[in-house]
């Protein structure tokens, strides 16, 4: 089990990385470029012991996961409203006249596309791309023009439209579904910050239709998926993680084995923490590249330090509850556990006791300006101008 002590994880040296005398120091992690697990040398490792009996532990992944998914009815209601609003937008790319909003594209994008929804959150999105300026009059025009063809088509159907900065959203009584607007690239350059919808959430919009068809209809890292974005939720050193971070890491861990075949969901939830715990996410590390950007681009970077050592620390002691028999605190099956990334804990008569930070965040200087010594340089500058002027009298 990799887990670093705090000295191991964020202590620099002295020198150009440190402070030598007592300083403050600066966040330098020791980590590694590849994560050799057990699974990924079998061979030069080989197993000492039988592998411990886990069926009480992915029975309750199970479980969790059942109670996470999105009930029968949610399922019904989002998928009904997806589908007459795909056919409507649909209509108006295959129809569109003069007057009309010039439609290039749209796409299933998300949560729902991904099939890792969960429950209590009944919201789908589409991401649609338009050949023109978007501009918040026209995405307003728009939202306005397919609510009032859906009333038409059911007048007995209640729907609401409200804009919002990444489109507008449209709500049937027990069903959300976001239209997120994008434009085509050359768009991008001509955009006015005043006028039209922000470049960045424009950007968003574009990247979550790259992002759609990765690792989609995978039947063990949807699962995984879902298992992770409820440990964001309910343990907030995790916050920082993105969700497409999320999709990455629970691919990463159920596939990237030397047989490419699926891992048992036991063994990727543990791999899954083990490698946040392990540095996955700190600076150093080659982390995961974003396969649908270009270069080696990696997912980690948006986060700052503190928010990288705080996931750090949050999967280190989770690691350590769960090699303890904590696993249904852990999935929110036995009670908040929150606290437990924050406080010690006794399991069995072992004392866990959680990470502490490595990173600690440089305080701000301010250089205080002497309002004397300025008098003192305003004197001196006019008594030269002075000279410059009887000089050039002279």
């Amino acid at each position: 089990m990799n887990v670093f002590a705090r000295g191991e994880r964020g202590r620099g040296r002295g020198g150009r990385f440190g402070v030598r005398g007592g300083g403050p120091i600066i966040f330098v992690p020791l980590c590694v470029n590849k994560y050799k697990f057990p699974h990924q040398c079998e061979i030069a490792f080989p197993r000492l012991k039988p592998a411990p009996d886990e069926t009480a532990f992915s029975e309750a992944l199970l479980k969790r996961n059942q109670d996470l998914g999105p009930t029968s009815v949610e399922q019904s209601s989002i998928l009904s409203l997806v589908t007459k609003i795909t056919n409507v937008i649909d209509n108006f790319i295959v129809s569109a006249g003069a007057d009309e909003v010039e439609i290039e594209e749209m796409r299933q994008v998300g949560s729902y596309k991904k099939g890792t929804m969960t429950t209590g959150h009944n919201v789908a999105d589409l991401a649609v791309i338009l050949k023109i300026l978007p501009s918040v009059e026209t995405v307003t025009a728009l939202g306005t023009k397919v609510v009032e063809t859906l009333r038409t088509q059911d007048p007995s159907e209640v729907l609401s439209m409200l804009p919002n900065e990444t489109g507008f959203e449209i709500s049937s009584a027990d069903a959300t579904v976001k239209i997120l607007i994008a434009t085509v690239p050359h768009n991008m350059r001509k955009l006015e910050p005043d006028v039209h919808i922000d470049m960045k959430l424009l950007q968003n919009s574009l990247a979550a239709v790259r992002h759609a068809p990765a690792n989609a209809n995978s039947h063990p890292p949807m699962v995984l998926v879902r298992l992770l974005k409820d440990l964001r939720i309910r343990f907030p050193g995790f916050e920082p993680l993105t969700p497409w971070m999320l999709d990455l890491l629970g691919h990463s861990a159920v596939m990237n084995n030397p047989s490419r075949q699926p891992l048992a969901l036991n063994v990727a939830f543990r791999r899954s923490l083990q490698m946040l715990s392990s540095g996955l996410f700190l600076p150093g590390s080659a982390g995961i590249a974003d396969p649908c950007e270009n270069g080696h681009y990696r997912v980690f970077t948006v986060m700052n330090l503190e928010q990288q050592d705080m996931v750090c620390l949050t999967a280190q002691t989770l690691v350590r509850l769960l090699s303890h028999g904590g696993y249904m605190k852990i999935l929110g099956l036995d009670g908040d556990a929150s606290h437990l990334v924050v406080e010690t804990s006794t399991w069995d008569g072992v004392t866990v006791k959680p990470s502490e930070k490595a990173y600690e965040k440089m305080p701000e200087v301010e250089l205080e300006v002497d309002d004397d010594d300025d008098d003192d340089d305003d004197a001196e500058m006019e008594s030269m101008d002075t000279k410059e002027v009887m000089d050039t009298k002279e």
